[in-house]
């Protein structure tokens, strides 16, 4: 045995690899399966334990953790229960890439496989919705499987793993051996370096492109900051259009002249058309979902496509490419820009001047346009004055799920990556407040804001409990129109206007909701009272949960209708009153 490796139980071992790892904050929730692993973080002072008031929001505050910090995020779960109600994010971390390490306890051993209390076969469970899950028979595989956990959540395409641990197994001893200096792994290791023939020949097809569009996801954020910088500088020496997912928000500066907005169903009508009119297509770090792509056969019909990402899987899945690249978008980029310097150097081509021209038409529709209101407040001037009051901070912002998810990504400017953590994939409602907590524990001197709908947020609310146990100061923002708003969106313009079960009628009081969790409650009206009220909220060093009435019936635009193409995109009919659409075609004509 060397100096390095101790005699230690299996529950003891669980705390010593979090602190190998580098782990400082541990999401969870106690229960009798993994009181003992419990009884050993109380008895050291390395790795702080954030208790939460549900598993589910365990899991999001741990995705809101890794997401602002690019390190894993960690939670722990008791048996039966406790791990059911880590799937929901288990599954969203799959989805969108997010690096989770879920610890759950198990029934002793000898009691697997026999209905005891509080037992599920927690392997089967979760593995459709994990990159990877193990459960340990023996105290003597517990270092490294650990060890290999967060090796599997971090590398290559990053995403969450279960490690289900009897009880037995934390409560007998063993050696324990800490990682290996080394990330290399005998049968996980994910391709980070392209080929440099694929290099080239992406080269010279942007090169040779008169109508290129760089469309990007949340794989240039997971790869980390250099990536973003990266793709900055990419962007700056070809003069190319850029766009990204609800995902990749912030990679690229909102400010930046080449920024075409966010594309997909709620995108802007420039990105869409761009994507739809392009003849080149470089896709980085994205992965063509039916959210960004509508209709697939009529998705961008007259393009030649390159596809950059590490995970081999995502390549010709839904949509054929010309030409696939397998590595990490940082490495990749760093190729790219290094070839494209040799070829072109620093001159931007002036083939692009008639696409840019063109892109300048479309971004004069003003897709993004909406009436004010002197008396209500409209959701969309919410967030323009959230952003305008906020911009300057260091400022990190969550959202639940629907029309309120859709206004931020469109009227929120992210500048930087890592600032902007929402449920894309699965689209989980009850994401945002949680998640908030766990950036403000990785950030505690950031202003923290969970842009809410007011039905999603009731899905989590306990969490605020959380919050102010732990003095984290979240602000929840909650766009209150008393509608599940996407659903009665969908059911105005799709299903005949039959609002089916889409009112909220007895919602809370949000203010005194506040009161009864030692909260701050503020409640905002009126267009002229809401910059004051959004002031006092920043100022306020406690947690708030903040009533912003807005306009019951605005509906979210641009849309494109789910199974349609991107240039049969519904646009706001700037001429009425009322939130209504109209159906523009590809030279800007009004269909009738």
């Amino acid at each position: 045995m060397t100096d390095s490796q101790r005699q230690m139980t299996g529950a003891e071992m669980v705390v010593q690899a979090l602190k190998d790892h580098g782990v400082e904050h541990l999401f969870g929730y106690p229960g009798g399966a993994v009181l003992p692993i419990y009884d050993a973080l109380f008895q050291q002072e390395d790795v702080r334990h954030i208790l939460v008031r549900h598993e589910q929001g365990a899991g999001h505050a741990a995705e809101g953790y890794a997401r602002s910090t690019g390190k894993p995020g960690v939670m722990l779960v008791t048996s039966g229960p406790g791990a059911t109600n880590a799937v929901t994010p288990l599954q969203d971390a799959l989805m969108d890439s997010i690096p989770l390490v879920c610890i759950t306890g198990q029934v002793p051993t000898t009691l697997i496989g026999s209905d005891a209390f509080q037992e599920c076969d927690t392997v089967g469970i979760t593995r459709p919705c994990t990159k990877h899950n193990w459960l340990v028979k023996s105290v003597a595989d517990l270092p490294r499987i650990l060890h290999e956990a967060f090796y599997v959540a971090t590398s290559g395409r990053p995403g969450p793993v279960v490690v289900d641990i009897p009880k037995d197994v934390q409560f007998a001893t063993g050696t324990y051996t800490p990682p290996a200096p080394t990330d290399a792994h005998k049968t996980y290791q994910p391709k980070r370096s392209p080929e440099i023939e694929r290099i080239r020949a992406a080269v010279e097809l942007m090169a040779a492109a008169k109508r290129p569009i760089l469309y990007t996801g949340g794989g240039v954020i997971n790869s980390g900051p250099q990536a973003s910088q990266l793709l900055r500088e990419l962007v700056s020496l070809t003069g190319f259009p850029i766009t990204s997912t609800l995902m990749g928000l912030g990679a690229y500066p909102a400010s930046g002249d080449n920024w075409l907005g966010m594309l997909g169903m709620h995108g802007t009508y420039e990105a869409n058309m761009a994507m739809h009119d392009c003849d080149l297509m470089v896709c980085i770090g994205a992965r063509f979902d039916d959210r960004i792509t509508g209709r697939l056969d009529a998705f961008s019909p007259g393009s030649r496509k390159i596809h950059i990402d590490i995970d081999p899987s995502s390549i010709n899945k839904t949509v054929h490419v010309d030409l696939p690249i397998i590595g990490d978008v940082g490495a990749v980029l760093t190729d790219i820009v290094g070839a494209w310097r040799q070829m072109a150097g620093d001159a931007k081509p002036a083939r692009l001047a008639d696409w840019w021209r063109q892109i300048a038409l479309w971004r004069g529709r003003n897709c993004l346009n909406y009436k004010p209101n002197a008396d209500v407040i409209m959701p969309q001037y919410a967030v323009q004055r959230l952003y305008e009051l906020t911009r300057d901070r260091e400022t990190y912002i969550t959202t639940e799920v629907g029309q309120h998810q859709m206004w931020a990504a469109q009227f929120y400017g992210f500048e930087e990556p890592n600032r902007w953590m929402t449920s894309g994939g699965l689209g989980t409602m009850g994401y945002g407040l949680p998640a908030a907590l766990g950036v403000q524990i990785a950030h505690p001197d950031a202003l923290v804001i969970d842009i809410a709908g007011d039905a999603s947020v009731l899905m989590t609310m306990q969490e605020m409990s959380a919050a102010v146990q732990h003095d984290a100061p979240i602000k929840i923002f909650i766009l209150n129109n008393q509608y599940m708003g996407m659903v009665r969106q969908w059911q105005q313009l799709l299903h005949g206007n039959r609002l089916s079960n889409s009112y909220t009628e007895a919602l809370p009081d949000f203010v005194k909701l506040a009161e009864a969790y030692g909260c701050v409650g503020l409640r905002c009206q009126k267009p002229g009272d809401l910059d004051d009220a959004i002031q006092e909220m920043i100022d306020v060093r406690r947690p708030v949960l903040f009533d912003c009435r807005v306009a019951n019936l605005a509906n979210c635009f641009p849309m494109i209708p789910s199974g349609k193409a991107h240039n049969e995109i519904l646009l706001p009919d700037e001429a009425t009153d009322e939130a209504v659409a109209t159906a523009i075609d590809a030279k800007g004509r009004a269909l009738v």
